[in-house]
């Protein structure tokens, strides 16, 4: 068992990976909120950053105030929840030593620079896994570890536009749109975490670590639905759609007198309920409708069911709406992230938590959507501050005294 299971920022870990070492050497958010997801899960995670360059995600908004005036990220604590903060230079001579050393003790090293910069360190996988065989080495980046394009830099704008999506979203009439989050980045770590917990089971198993290599661009294919296939038996290639299904009618987003709800009553058993529902029962058994495969047919989407949805929800508001079908059909309100902060669903799923900040008061941030019934998450723990623990986690994995410690602050090296 690891000594620092009982110091965790946010309390002691129960969770389903208590005891698994984290050494997470990652930026802004892919390789963040991978460990981050590991350490709601019970993991101990170290967060190591450049003492000179921690990082960079610390600056970015909204901002938390203390009150003397001190800033805290308030987007760098919702991805970095209970993690130790360390700061070590890995340039250095010591520093690349302490990694080393460190290695030796973890199960998990999560990295997301770009392919061969911890090989130029000299603290790549294959020097790590030297020094620890059981090592999982998950590394996170724009286009993997293999192939033309690993040496490239990305984002998450990069992986929407390499990966098909960019191309695919948006509306027919008008250029291409990024999907309105860093999906490129979000897919990637959700991945890597199924990559990493398929490889420590492995180890359990066998007693090897490996290597788990997850691309953006590879992450972002895999999120295009039925697009491959459609190009590589019929040779089409998606578009921009819109908010419309390619083939599942009625099947998107419609008008509402305060808004828009989104619809989805396409079966034939949905649509006759909608049909009583909304007080035109007769419509149920309506020659020209009252199969999937006519509601399907374009002409008849647009000429008949289209104005039909339109007449039913345009003098409604979203919440009208949701009460008439109830429980009954699939229709849901199209809410803000305000409305969806208050929902009673959200609440009750406990998805938005309360953290206090000792110098910086209360922070409400996403919880957990993993729900574990013997051992639940732990999303209320608190980000490190620079290097933070830095002498907690050098005593206890590094087996250092206060000299030598006191020793490398001198230098620079921590």
């Amino acid at each position: 068992m690891n000594p620092l299971r009982d110091m965790l920022p946010g309390g002691p870990s129960e969770g389903a990976l208590r005891g698994v070492v984290v050494l997470d050497i990652t930026r802004v958010v892919a390789g963040p909120f991978c460990s981050m997801l590991l350490a709601d899960l019970g993991a101990t995670v170290i967060k190591i950053e450049n003492p000179k360059d921690p990082d960079y995600a610390r600056g970015f908004p909204p901002q938390l105030t203390s009150g003397d005036g001190e800033e805290f990220s308030a987007f760098f604590a919702q991805y970095n929840r209970n993690k130790f903060g360390l700061t070590l230079d890995l340039s250095t001579e010591d520093g690349k030593e302490l990694l080393r050393s460190l290695a030796r003790r973890a199960d998990v090293l999560v990295e997301n620079f770009r392919p061969g910069t911890m090989d130029k360190l000299g603290v790549g996988y294959d020097v790590l896994r030297a020094e620890n065989p059981r090592l999982v080495y998950t590394a996170i980046s724009g286009y993997g570890q293999t192939g033309p394009y690993r040496r490239k830099p990305a984002y998450d704008n990069s992986a929407q536009a390499t990966g098909g999506l960019w191309s695919m979203n948006g509306f027919p009439d008008r250029p291409p749109a990024r999907v309105g989050t860093i999906i490129g980045d979000l897919s990637a770590t959700l991945y890597a975490v199924i990559g990493t917990l398929a490889a420590l089971r492995h180890v359990e198993r066998t007693g090897e670590g490996q290597l788990v290599d997850v691309s953006q661009q590879d992450s972002v294919l895999s999120l295009t639905e039925n697009a491959v296939v459609s190009y590589t038996v019929d040779g089409k290639v998606p578009g921009p759609l819109g908010n419309e299904h390619p083939f599942v009618k009625p099947y998107e987003l419609y008008p509402c007198k305060d808004g828009f709800v989104f619809f989805g009553g396409y079966t034939d058993k949905f649509w006759r309920l909608s049909c009583h529902l909304f007080g035109q029962p007769e419509l149920a058994d309506d020659p020209e409708i009252d199969t999937m495969a006519k509601r399907f047919t374009p002409e008849v989407y647009e000429r008949r069911v289209r104005p039909l949805l339109h007449r039913w929800f345009e003098d409604r508001t979203k919440a009208e709406l949701e009460e008439i079908v109830g429980d009954a059909v699939p229709l849901s309100a199209v809410k803000n992230i305000g409305e969806v902060v208050e929902d009673p669903q959200i609440a009750a799923r406990d998805m938005v938590v309360d953290v206090r900040y000792p110098d910086f008061g209360e922070l409400r941030m996403a919880g957990s959507p993993i729900k574990l019934g013997a051992t639940p998450t732990q999303p209320r723990g608190l980000a490190p501050k620079v290097g933070e623990h830095t002498g907690t986690v050098l005593r206890a994995l590094a087996d250092l005294d206060e000299q030598r410690i006191a020793e490398l602050r001198d230098k620079g090296v921590v």
